[in-house]
């Protein structure tokens, strides 16, 4: 680890890390406590860091290989900084002050101090391209998934073979989220990723940043299901609990626990399958929605409609028109902040039912509220074709008389 040429800045690094924890010195530290910090570094900064690279990272397990810059990232974050660049960079700048305030301006030093980084900058960048330059076949690399069960929660097998990888940044990233990334090392052929919840998901193989595979992962509900979105773990009502004739809801029990939470919780119903491929830049949805938790965190009543697509999603809120300032609207490439844009027009009392519309139209959206027309806009990029839709409440709500069709009237789900 010693010959890593950023070892002194990760020592620095490391060092703040222990400050932070005050857990003791780290050379008495076993396999629970590196478990329990890559648990406390994966809540904070959404990156898995496993035990074993931490111990290595601290020079626990002999290892000769330099950190992966995710790795890397992964500690500067944790340490209270963006990313390693940044933590290097503050370093730099303090260094910079102390000489400043310690040495006296002498031309001749900082003329030859200017000389020998220009040498080395040189020197680097020479070395850099060469090491670009290097011919990179990844033509055999094979990169797959399956689901180990249907339906929720769900491990995810990934299978690879990075025959002719050298590099040790080599990661793979679950779905769009880039934070949610597994760490794995060349002479891998396997690893597994937690999902809780439905969807469709791209899932990438990464090596030095560069996405060199990638393919669609598909996690689909049976019928419509319920969740309470406790984090990590959401909990789960099949559709026997949450569907009765043509509504959605959740039981009186389900209510309490929901309005019993001193923090706020969301409450979501899904369907995620495949729809026969119709397209989600022509569609029209109805359906009527009602928040039946209205009181202490859930009096703005912030529900959002969520269409799912094969390539990108549409997120539609509502909400009190009160609190318009806290919604979010995003249609596939257009992404709207109520606390920079005039959304206020999707607010509606959503105490008692209220009729809602989404028409799209060779991608452009309208949105009704008690047959009024509220709000229109015009996206650039497909969604795909729709796979799924959610309902999500910061609280608890109902939904009834959903249909999904086509522009043509034919029935898609309901």
């Amino acid at each position: 680890m010693n010959t890593f040429k950023e070892h002194t800045e990760l020592q620095k690094c490391l060092s703040l890390i222990e400050e932070k924890l005050n857990w003791g010195d780290s050379k008495l530290w076993h396999n629970d406590v590196f478990t329990e910090l890559s648990e406390k570094i994966h809540e904070e900064t959404k990156v898995l860091l496993s035990a074993t690279t931490l111990k290595r990272v601290w020079g626990r397990v002999n290892y000769k290989s330099t950190p992966s810059i995710s790795t890397l990232n992964a500690l500067a974050q944790f340490a209270g900084y963006v990313n390693w660049r940044d933590f290097k960079n503050a370093k730099k700048e303090s260094k910079l002050t102390f000489y400043q305030k310690t040495v006296s301006a002498n031309f001749r030093v900082i003329m030859f101090s200017a000389f020998i980084i220009a040498i080395l900058f040189i020197s680097i960048l020479a070395m850099s391209n060469n090491k670009s330059a290097e011919a990179k076949d990844y033509s055999k690399i094979l990169f797959k998934s399956k689901p180990t069960v249907e339906g929720l929660p769900n491990s995810v097998i990934f299978d690879f073979n990075l025959e002719g990888v050298t590099s040790n940044d080599i990661l793979i990233q679950q779905y769009w989220d880039t934070s949610k990334t597994i760490e794995i090392n060349k002479d891998q052929t396997q690893a597994t990723g937690q999902y809780y919840y439905p969807g469709y998901f791209r899932a990438k193989l990464l090596i030095d940043n560069e996405i060199i595979r990638e393919h669609d992962l598909f996690i689909k509900t049976k019928g419509w299901m319920g969740t309470i979105d406790y984090k990590p773990i959401p909990k789960y009502f099949d559709q026997g609990q949450v569907k009765v004739k043509n509504a959605l809801a959740f039981s009186k029990e389900v209510f309490e626990e929901i309005s019993g939470n001193e923090k706020p919780v969301n409450s979501t119903f899904h369907f995620v399958d495949d729809l026969g491929g119709f397209s989600g830049d022509n569609f029209q949805l109805e359906s009527e929605i009602k928040s039946t938790f209205n009181e202490k965190w859930g009096v703005c009543q912030k529900t959002t409609l969520i269409i799912i697509g094969t390539k990108s999603a549409f997120l539609i809120p509502f909400s009190i028109t009160g609190c318009a300032s806290e919604m979010n609207l995003m249609l596939s490439d257009v992404y709207l902040e109520g606390k920079k844009n005039d959304l206020s027009a999707l607010g509606t009392d959503l105490s008692d039912f209220r009729k809602i519309k989404v028409l799209n139209q060779n991608k452009k959206v309208s949105v009704f509220i008690d047959s009024t027309q509220v709000y229109t806009k015009v996206y650039k990029e497909s969604i795909g074709t729709i796979v799924g839709v959610r309902f999500r409440f910061k609280g608890v709500g109902e939904v009834k008389d959903f249909r999904l069709s086509n522009l043509e009237g034919n029935k898609i789900l309901e």
